[in-house]
């Protein structure tokens, strides 16, 4: 077990109110224990999200794209300031502000590893200051792309399986954020 799967995390009811602990890793056991997490946007100057491949060592869906970073906040952790501490340890951003647009509940089940995901997904977005460049470790992230939310949009419901399952439910909650769609539709 990872250092990361021995963390705990902020057990939660469906309204999102803390219940109780766990570690990542009983959490993410079947059948899963609903618990506080986060899903993190950063947006370039022209509206497009950045994405991540996820590691091929992730114990949850490997090498799937997913929003640029996520994560769970310890027991009693403002998720602003988890976001901004998973930012820096999977992609090498630090200092960007982050709003939180929504949030999005869920279970997805991973045939591949096993583990569930079961998760009460606080979804934050950013802006990227022009010319900063992400540098994501290697042990986190197999590779970045941007893409426009449009974009997005219509490539899961085309390619699904390459996406990350909490993915679309995220999306959508970024697309309601007026923010996130500049006027000439990217």
């Amino acid at each position: 077990m990872t250092a990361r799967e021995a963390h705990l995390v902020e057990l939660v009811d469906a309204e999102g109110q803390a219940v109780g602990t766990a570690t990542v890793a009983d959490s993410h056991q079947a059948p899963g224990r609903l618990h506080r997490a986060f899903s993190v946007f950063l947006r370039d100057e022209f509206g497009q999200v950045l994405l991540q491949q996820r590691a091929a060592v992730k114990t949850r869906f490997p090498l799937r794209w997913a929003n640029t970073c996520c994560g769970h906040p310890l027991p009693g952790e403002a998720v602003e300031e988890a976001a901004a501490r998973r930012m820096v340890e999977e992609i090498g951003v630090t200092g960007v502000p982050l709003t939180e647009v929504g949030v999005y509940a869920y279970y997805a089940e991973d045939p591949a590893t096993g583990r569930v995901e079961y998760e009460y997904d606080h979804v934050l977005v950013g802006d990227l200051p022009a010319g900063a460049h992400p540098a994501p470790d290697p042990d986190e992230v197999a590779g970045l792309r941007w893409v426009s939310v449009p974009a997005l949009l219509g490539d899961m419901e085309s390619d699904p399986r390459s996406y990350a399952p909490w993915l679309l439910g995220v999306t959508q909650r970024l697309a309601h954020d007026d923010r996130s769609v500049q006027p000439d539709g990217r």
